[in-house]
């Protein structure tokens, strides 16, 4: 029986396209960011979800609590979705790390390239991956959404399309933004991409 996943990135923060927030406490959503969780809740208002899932950050749970209340659902915090551990680039505004050769090499071999005091990507992928999976087994042939970050997420799609993990930074996922992907028993298909709130 197949499991549908919206999956979702938070929405929008005062750091989002500014600063690498990471796991760094205290980013919650901005007013518009509160508009775009309205959004995705009344976009997804004729689908009836099984469960509404989240990153632990603040900003995911702010996202997801408004899609949670409107299917009469409590927001299920899962660790699979954290966002990537950026170590010690957390907080750091991207042009402070412009010029630094770990930042370089992290956005072309993702894949293997590590994070000062951080998380690898592959370790990322692997935890949301198997989240993904615990989820699908909890809920077959049900509607899930869950709500994590953007990073997150390519991992995730990069994995069910057998996409390299350093070439998953070709596609969008944008705050708000919503991409569909349906396992089967022994298939699996990406929906849609990047959808806007709404």
């Amino acid at each position: 029986m197949p499991v549908t996943f919206h999956l979702i990135r938070h929405g929008e923060t005062d750091m989002v396209g500014h600063a690498l927030a990471g796991r760094a406490p205290g980013v919650p959503l901005n007013a518009h960011g509160r508009r775009q969780a309205g959004a995705v809740a009344a976009g997804l208002a004729a689908t009836r979800l099984a469960a509404v899932v989240s990153s632990p950050r603040e900003r995911a749970v702010q996202t997801a609590g408004p899609l949670a209340a409107r299917q009469g659902l409590t927001v299920q915090v899962d660790p699979g979705f954290e966002e990537l551990d950026f170590g010690d680039w957390t907080g750091a505004a991207f042009t402070s790390l412009d010029g630094s050769p770990d930042w370089h090499a992290f956005n072309v071999f993702r894949s293997t390239a590590p994070i000062p005091g951080g998380e690898t990507a592959l370790a990322v992928q692997a935890r949301a991956v198997a989240a993904v999976c615990r989820w699908a087994a909890l809920h077959p042939d049900a509607d899930i959404a869950i709500v994590s970050h953007g990073d997150v997420l390519r991992a995730v799609l990069a994995h069910f399309l057998a996409v390299p993990l350093d070439l998953a930074r070709r596609f969008d996922i944008a705050p708000a933004h919503r991409s569909v992907l349906v396992l089967y028993e022994a298939d699996v298909r990406v929906e849609a991409l990047n959808l806007p709130p709404g």
